[in-house]
C-alpha cells in the first residue's frame, strides 16, 4: 500500500535523515489557529500528527489534556477536525497528516462514515490508542481499503510474540512508545534502552517503518536520531499553553521550538 505517509519515508532514507512528526490538538486553541501552525511548521516537519479533541484521553499527559480541553471549550467537533485537514491539504507545502484519537468517538460517528470523511479530506493516516490488535483487524482492513495508513502501536511491555503478529499485520508504519507513561511524561528510560528495545522491533521486519514517541523533547531526541523517525507533541501543546498565557503569538513560538528540534536530528 502506498500512500503520502510512505513516499515521506522512502524520501528520508534516501536522503539519510530521521523524520520529524509532529502533534498538536485540532481546534487548540481555535481551528483558524491549528490551521495556522500545520502551515507554518510543515516546511521543517515530514508529518503532522493531528489529534482529536477528547474529554478523557487516557494516554495523554497534561500538557496534551489542556490543549484538548481549550479546543472542546471552543466547541471544536469532529466535522470542524476534517475542515481543518481538508483547508490544510489546499496548502502547497502540506505534508501527510495523520489523525490520532479514541475509538468511542470513531464509534459514535460510525466507522465507515468516518473513514469516508477521512478519504474526502485527504488524511493520510489513522492512529487509534485504544484499539489495539487484534481487536482492530477489521478497521485495519477497512482502512487499506481506502489507502489510509493504519497506524499500529508497540509498548515496552508488548511481548515478542505479539509485537511479531502486529507488526506482521501492520500498514507501512510502526509507533513504539518509549515507556509506560501518557504522553509527555518524564523520560525514565535511558535513551539507550530506548534505542535497545527500538532496535529489537526493528529487526521484526526492517522493511516497517518505525517512529518513537512519548516523552521526547529538545533535550533528549538529538539522542534518538538513529530511529526512522520521532514524534514530539507535549513539548509543542507546551508551547501553545506558554504563548497564550504570555499573550505572544503561539505561531512564532510554536516554529522556533519546530526548529530547535529539527536541528537535533539534521
Amino acid at each position: 500500500m502506498s500512500n503520502l505517509i510512505t513516499l515521506a519515508f522512502k524520501k528520508a532514507k534516501k536522503q539519510k535523515k530521521t523524520m520529524l512528526l509532529t502533534y498538536i490538538v485540532a481546534g487548540d486553541n481555535s481551528k483558524n489557529l491549528s490551521l495556522k501552525i500545520l502551515k507554518s511548521i510543515s516546511k521543517i516537519v515530514d508529518i503532522c500528527e493531528l489529534g482529536f479533541p477528547h474529554n478523557t484521553p487516557i494516554a495523554d499527559g497534561g500538557q496534551i489534556q489542556t490543549s484538548a480541553y481549550r479546543a472542546i471549550k471552543n466547541g471544536i467537533k469532529i466535522n470542524d477536525v476534517f475542515k481543518v485537514v481538508k483547508d490544510y491539504k489546499k496548502f502547497a507545502f502540506a505534508k501527510p497528516i495523520i489523525l490520532m484519537g479514541y475509538y468511542n468517538m470513531i464509534y459514535q460517528y460510525g466507522e465507515n462514515q468516518f473513514l469516508n470523511k477521512c478519504k474526502k479530506s485527504g488524511v493520510d493516516g489513522i492512529i487509534v490508542v485504544d484499539l489495539p490488535w487484534p481487536e482492530n483487524k477489521s478497521f485495519s482492513r477497512k482502512c487499506k481499503k481506502k489507502k489510509l495508513c493504519f497506524v499500529q502501536l508497540i509498548s515496552p511491555t508488548t511481548p515478542y510474540i505479539r509485537a511479531k503478529r502486529i507488526i506482521k499485520d501492520s500498514h507501512d508504519m510502526i509507533y513504539y512508545i518509549s515507556m509506560l507513561s501518557t504522553t509527555g511524561g518524564k523520560l525514565n528510560v535511558t535513551p539507550r534502552k530506548i534505542l535497545f528495545n527500538y532496535k529489537k522491533i526493528k529487526k521484526i521486519n526492517p522493511n516497517k517503518n518505525c517512529v518513537i514517541g512519548f516523552g521526547i523533547t529538545e533535550k533528549s531526541i538529538g539522542k534518538l536520531k538513529s530511529a526512522d523517525g520521532l514524534v514530539v507533541g507535549s513539548a509543542i501543546c507546551k508551547e501553545i499553553t506558554k504563548s497564550i498565557a504570555k499573550r505572544q503569538n503561539p505561531v512564532t513560538n510554536v516554529v522556533k521550538t519546530v526548529i530547535k528540534l529539527k536541528n537535533k536530528i539534521s
